[in-house]
């Protein structure tokens, strides 16, 4: 059973460096009212690199599930006030790996946790891969290391990697590919 609902109240009770918690209150088209902490979140990107034959990741320590080199698609949050993710992606693979694309192609977008928190990661496919002609400054927190596996390797890497963005970003290039 599903209710419209409308936003009454919103009280902000954290504010961070990558994401807020506010709590919101929401009455029902019944009357009811329910209070609700939610994560805001700008949003991000998440980059399938295709190169050929080659699929391109990074590895990164990623503390919040204690594993030091997650196997991850290019990605990275929505922090430019304003930026189309399609921009937004390709700064990120500037940043992240020193590469541009010449062709760019959507594989849609999701939202990551929809019963606490409004991020939504727009992804896409990059192919036609050079270097860039200069590598934007990576943030100094940032612990990046650039994986290369052949695209044979596919289904191996979707069989075993646990990062939700990037198994939807591999799944939908699968479907594309017609595996």
């Amino acid at each position: 059973m599903s209710s419209n609902f409308e936003r009454i109240a919103t009280e902000k009770i954290f504010e961070g460096k990558f994401f807020d918690v506010e709590r919101g209150t929401f009455r029902h088209e019944d009357g009811s009212e329910v209070k609700r902490e939610n994560v805001t979140h700008p949003g991000a990107v998440g980059v399938v690199v295709l190169d050929g034959d080659q699929l391109w990741f990074v590895r990164q320590p990623r503390e919040a599930v204690g594993i030091p080199d997650l196997l991850e698609i290019v990605a990275g949050k929505l922090d430019v006030e304003g930026e189309d993710p399609l921009e937004s992606a390709k700064r990120e693979l500037a940043e992240e790996i020193g590469k541009q694309a010449s062709e760019w192609a959507s594989l849609g977008s999701f939202f990551t946790t929809p019963g606490f928190t409004n991020e939504e990661i727009h992804l896409f496919l990059a192919q036609g891969i050079s270097d860039v002609d200069e590598r934007p400054e990576v943030e100094e927190d940032e612990r990046i290391d650039v994986e290369i596996r052949p695209l044979s390797d596919l289904d191996d890497v979707l069989a075993t990697n646990k990062d939700s963005k990037t198994l939807i970003a591999l799944f939908r290039l699968r479907d594309r590919l017609g595996r």
